[in-house]
């Protein structure tokens, strides 16, 4: 058996792509297709579907993908323990996060810090985050309203207020006071999908207080909310730590029990001593 080429399989795998895979290995693209071509002849075996857009993987390659994860994530964690005692001056992390506003400036301090670290970011939503880290697609996530789990770590990054976003022109918006949860009753509003974190929070609290908003659309994603609110459709919802600087709407807090969501920072318990994985949890409880 072929290391060179389970590598090269293993790599296309992670990235769905050719180009990058080759760029993770630090190879030619040609060099990674001749070992994955040389793996899937000597085993008569289909690996990867190559389509106009992706790599796809059969149902045979995405048996092996699952065994050369483990494998050379193995390899990885040796790796970096016999590295530990070296200085952070390369090295690539992968970061999800299920929204980009509490991720940014931990990787503003980790450049600061570690500037020859390289950072990959994915940006999902909670469901997406979570499934990125326990597959290990990322080392590391900003998770909101996590259950805690056996072997994951998890260490707050503290709370967020449930805020009403308002169009800038409404009688609403004039005052900077929290919004009584009860305003909201029969009022029109935008939301995200039921399975946003921010919403299912706001719809818990709202089943408590007996309060039915009027929800006229369901959007999938923070921005299209803001625009929607923007184009006067309705009253939307935002987490305090996502209200962006847009003239065209206001975010009032909502006050009201249950109107608060707990951000975490998490990794595999397993994982957590690796150097790398380490120095961004440190960095993460200075901030």
């Amino acid at each position: 058996m072929n290391l060179f080429q389970l590598r090269a399989f293993d790599a296309v795998a992670r990235e769905g792509s050719f180009t990058r895979a080759a760029n993770r290995l630090f190879i030619s693209q040609p060099a990674v297709t001749g070992h994955i071509k040389a793996l899937e002849e000597h085993y008569q075996i289909t690996l990867l579907r190559r389509t106009a857009r992706r790599v796809e993987l059969t149902e045979e390659g995405t048996r092996l993908a699952a065994i050369t994860r483990a494998m050379f994530s193995l390899a990885e964690e040796a790796q970096a323990m016999l590295e530990a005692n070296r200085q952070l001056l390369t090295g690539r992390l992968e970061v999800a996060a299920d929204g980009p506003h509490r991720v940014m400036p931990m990787l503003a301090q980790l450049r600061a810090r570690y500037p020859g670290i390289t950072v990959n970011l994915r940006l999902g939503n909670a469901q997406e985050t979570l499934a990125a880290l326990l597959s290990e697609h990322a080392d590391v996530a900003v998770l909101t309203e996590v259950e805690p789990r056996k072997g994951l770590y998890l260490q707050s990054l503290g709370p967020s207020r449930i805020c009403a976003l308002i169009p800038a022109g409404h009688e609403w918006a004039a005052s900077a006071a929290p919004l009584p949860i009860d305003q909201l009753d029969k009022q029109i509003m935008v939301l995200r999908e039921p399975t946003s974190i921010t919403r299912r929070t706001f719809d818990q609290a709202c089943s408590e207080a007996g309060i039915q908003p009027r929800v006229l659309l369901e959007l999938d994603s923070r921005e299209a909310v803001t625009e929607a609110v923007a184009a006067e459709l309705g009253i939307g919802i935002v987490a305090s730590v996502e209200v962006s600087h847009d003239p065209r709407v206001v975010a009032r807090p909502i006050a009201g029990p249950g109107l608060i969501n707990q951000h975490m920072l998490g990794c595999l318990e397993r994982r957590r001593e690796l150097r790398l994985i380490r120095a961004f949890l440190d960095l993460a409880n200075q901030g």
